[in-house]
């Protein structure tokens, strides 16, 4: 049986690109129709913010029902290698901006958000999938969606966002998926009661723990007494280690010495998830009638927490050129939409490539610590890459080798090994 609707806006997805999207549409007054996939609550990786992706909750209204939760605050970060220690601080960055943001169970964190909309009537279909869409010449669409029954409903709308996240609904059905630029490197993830945290902040800040220069874990504790623990690293080296993957991430977690005896003989609380190849990109970021936000565009790589605020970031700026164009206004999407979502993802496509190559961990573990430096680099770290008045984000092609550099020629003539 089908029933047709006609929205303004559909948007794939209820994560946090799709909330706050949905939230600006819906104030701004138009009709919206959310899809999403899953029930809620639901489990999905990405669990540590940045400071910059607090701005988008704020502007729409979901900033209250999110600081209700008492989430863990992250104030900054901290990386480890060896018995090398490297802190930053939100408050001790270069761009003015928050200086503090959360680490999340993302099942609690995206469903508090989806009940604060539907509260306010934006309208959420959960346990749906689109199965197929059709776009008109002028950019209109019909979209089939399916639920578990395998009851079909076309919706017609006059825009979609994309917000599928991993799931890239647009860029599956319409061939738009091309290989990243970046290396090719997977992750292995689970939580853990955790049974063994330290007191005060040195059991609740979230740490990157360097185990070789491409191999790192992740520790990101939550306000639950839970903990998400994940080890990323080149595909093949972690493919090398054997049997399940609790198997695995029990044999990687071994490799620290530094969190190795907390979470040892700790039952995982579901089977390590592994995501092969985490890294993604799309031939464009729009077309005639949509816009891909979020993961479903772009995903770099875990090392520095950028999805959430990228999936944000792109969510209200889709949501507000939407709104522009469908109040009778011409947008220019390359340039208001694509060029500038492009400019953030390229400043931290560098900072992830630079981690990899080793230049970024020289700066980060260096022993003569550059404070301008450091205030410019965690600006970059919390989120804040379109501030071109940052030398770290609008000579992040260079820079960060120049730097690098100097460490190196430093290090040679104060007689220390690389």
């Amino acid at each position: 049986m089908r029933r047709d609707e006609t929205v303004d806006v559909l948007i794939i997805g209820a994560g946090p690109s799709g909330s706050v999207a949905s939230a600006y549409l819906h104030k701004k007054g138009f009709t919206v129709k959310v899809i999403e996939k899953s029930k809620f609550p639901r489990f999905v990786i990405g669990e540590s913010l940045l400071p910059k992706c607090m701005e988008h909750f704020e502007e729409v209204g979901l900033l209250d029902c999110l600081k209700a939760q008492g989430f863990e605050k992250k104030h900054g970060a901290r990386f480890l290698s060896k018995d090398i220690v490297c802190e930053f601080d939100f408050a001790v960055k270069h761009t003015k901006g928050w200086d503090w943001t959360w680490q999340v169970p993302r099942a609690d964190f995206d469903n508090a958000m989806a009940q604060e909309l539907i509260k306010r009537g934006v309208d959420i279909t959960f346990e749906h999938a689109v199965i197929d869409v059709h776009f008109n010449d002028d950019g209109s669409s019909i979209t089939t969606i399916e639920n578990n029954e395998g009851i079909k409903t076309n919706i017609s709308a006059k825009f979609i966002i994309d917000s599928s996240g991993h799931g890239r609904v647009l860029p599956r059905l319409l061939d738009l998926d091309t290989p990243s630029k970046l290396g090719k490197h997977s992750s292995i993830f689970t939580h853990v009661d955790d049974l063994r945290r330290p007191d005060g902040v040195e059991g609740t800040r979230i740490t990157f723990d360097v185990i070789d220069k491409e191999v790192w874990l992740w520790v990101i504790p939550f306000s639950n007494g839970k903990t998400s623990l994940g080890y990323v690293g080149p595909t093949d080296y972690m493919e090398s280690f054997e049997g399940t993957n609790s198997e695995k991430l029990i044999a990687m977690m071994k490799l620290s010495s530094y969190f190795k005896a907390r979470f040892e003989e700790i039952p995982y609380d579901f089977e390590p998830i592994m995501i092969k190849n985490v890294s993604k990109s799309v031939k464009k970021l729009y077309g005639n009638g949509f816009a891909l936000t979020g993961n479903s565009a772009e995903f770099l790589d875990p090392v520095f927490s950028s999805g959430v605020t990228f999936a944000t970031e792109s969510g209200l700026l889709a949501a507000k050129l939407i709104a522009r164009q469908l109040e009778g206004e011409t947008v220019d999407w390359e340039e208001e939409y694509s060029n500038y979502i492009k400019k953030g993802v390229n400043v931290f496509s560098t900072y992830v490539k630079e981690w990899y190559g080793g230049n970024l961990q020289k700066i980060f573990f260096h022993y003569k610590e550059n404070p301008e430096i450091k205030k410019q680099i965690c600006a970059v770290l919390a989120g804040y890459v379109w501030d071109e008045t940052n030398p770290f984000v609008k000579n992040h092609n260079r820079l960060v080798k120049t730097v690098a550099h100097i460490i190196d020629m430093e290090k040679k003539q104060d007689g220390i090994g690389h």
